[in-house]
């Protein structure tokens, strides 16, 4: 029976008919084992995307992360995950950070990544000193 505090999601080879229930209330530490830091450095503005997508690997996913892997098929950021998937963004990151690790997920550079690259700085700064205002 499903009710408001449930969700049927279709998981392969659980039961005779295909689905198990899941609770909507999983508490977010629950789906990341308890962890809130990730490996790598992921703002809200953070773009993700998957380089090749692979089936059997989203099969094998845990529901959260399977359609975070399916959203990010389509290049989006970290934020866009979050809202979407009605997640925290501290799981979401922890969530994304894992799938990266795995090769599954690309993390595109963000300005962090050049913070101490000078040429890229400055670059930066000249850009901004041309634009009209």
């Amino acid at each position: 029976m499903t009710g408001p505090d449930k969700e049927v999601i279709t998981v392969p080879g659980d039961d005779t008919s295909g689905t198990r229930k899941r609770s909507r209330r999983v508490r977010p530490y629950a789906l990341t084992g308890g962890r809130t830091r990730t490996r790598h450095h992921l703002l809200v503005e953070t773009l993700v995307s998957v380089p090749r997508y692979d089936p059997a690997l989203a099969d094998s996913l845990m529901p959260e992360s399977r359609t975070l892997y399916e959203r990010a098929r389509t290049q989006t950021s970290v934020a866009e995950l979050s809202s979407t998937l009605n997640l925290p963004l501290g799981v979401v990151r922890v969530l994304v950070s894992d799938l990266a690790a795995e090769g599954a997920l690309y993390i595109h550079p963000t300005a962090y990544a050049y913070h101490h690259d000078l040429n890229v700085l400055g670059r930066i700064l000249d850009g901004l000193k041309r634009l009209p205002v």
